[in-house]
């Protein structure tokens, strides 16, 4: 089997990379492209994914749309030459495009209901579009919804044990109290006309007043009164964190999702929402989503009291809830590639 992977996002090496890795193993020809944006090269690199940048950052919607046509044009340029049987991506208007032209099965994979313009951009094209059974919209015929999140392809028990040495690396042992705080950049493109926190220093006053430590992970620079508090691991040590933390508060639906199936409870603070997070505050009680006009200090008193009643042992119950009834994404992505490529394509 010829399979192209393609990479925009550092979630996107989380999704795939356990699937390129298996199909890798079995003998299979997988090839991966990237474009440039925060961590997602580094962490090719670290997980040692053999791979090709295609393009570079972009930091305005105009450049994003450049990149995204260079981007592509080398897609296609390396998609002729390889002749795949089946192109996966996550959200990826190139993989639909790409595929449509080289004549092979283009699967695209989403959990953002908002991200309007990708959407609308890759799905007419699309031969499968997969969805968790928590994505609020129907796209039709092609939609194949799935029990589960695209965290479980990484973050399930079957992929990923925690490192309690992480600990070490930020000064803390098990019996410290601290807290994961993520800030978002807002540069992607679904990321137009939405919004979280307005006052950070107010938000880490407010969580160290806990007696909490308080970490901060941020797709922009820190001011200086912040660094401090900056979390100094790796990127691919950051899940190992996420899991011994009390608590993560933050910008990223992403790292919220990330937190809840690790068992950490999360505040998500975005005046956007998404079928995942929602589904797992309404129905596990791991995430608290806040979007109004108040989002910040709901937000914070929430994160508050989960501190100050922390129950390490309701949040177990809550994940093992969650785990029972969702799957390995991982067997799935791989499922999906078989069945429209075949094994041993």
């Amino acid at each position: 089997m010829k399979a192209i992977f393609t990479i925009q996002h550092p979630a996107h090496v989380h999704l795939f990379r356990n699937a390129i890795e298996l199909l890798r193993e079995r003998g299979e020809e997988v090839h991966v492209f990237a474009r440039r944006k925060d961590i997602a090269i580094d962490l090719l690199d670290i997980y040692d994914i053999e791979h090709t940048v295609l393009a570079d950052t972009a930091d305005s919607l105009f450049e994003l749309a450049l990149r995204q046509g260079e981007y592509e044009l080398g897609l296609l340029r390396h998609a002729l030459r390889i002749r795949p049987d089946v192109m996966v991506g996550m959200g990826e208007p190139g993989v639909a495009h790409v595929s449509t032209v080289v004549g092979c099965p283009g699967i695209v994979f989403t959990d953002t209901e908002h991200a309007w313009l990708q959407n609308a951009l890759a799905f007419p094209l699309a031969d499968r579009i997969c969805t968790p059974v928590c994505y609020q919209d129907d796209v039709g015929p092609k939609q194949v919804r799935y029990r589960g999140y695209h965290e479980l392809a990484y973050l399930h028990p079957n992929r990923f044990t925690p490192d309690p040495t992480v600990l070490e690396e930020v000064g803390l042992t098990r019996a410290d109290s601290f807290v994961i705080l993520r800030l978002n950049a807002w540069k992607a493109a679904h990321d137009v006309g939405d919004g979280g926190f307005s006052e950070v220093a107010d938000v880490v006053s407010r969580l160290t007043g806990t007696g909490a430590e308080v970490l901060i992970t941020s797709e922009p620079e820190l001011p200086p009164s912040l660094r401090t508090h900056e979390a100094s691991v790796a990127p691919d040590r950051m899940h190992d964190l996420m899991y011994y933390a009390d608590l993560l508060i933050g910008e990223s639906a992403t790292m919220a999702a990330e937190s809840a199936v690790l068992g950490t409870p999360a505040v998500f603070i975005s005046t956007s929402r998404r079928g995942y997070t929602d589904e797992m505050g309404d129905r596990y009680g791991l995430v608290f989503t806040f979007s109004g006009a108040d989002r910040q200090e709901a937000g914070i008193e929430r994160a508050v009291d989960v501190l100050e009643d922390h129950d390490a042992e309701k949040w177990e119950r809550r994940r093992e809830a969650l785990l029972a009834d969702k799957i390995d994404t991982t067997e799935f992505i791989i499922e999906q590639i078989e069945s429209v490529a075949g094994p041993g394509a």
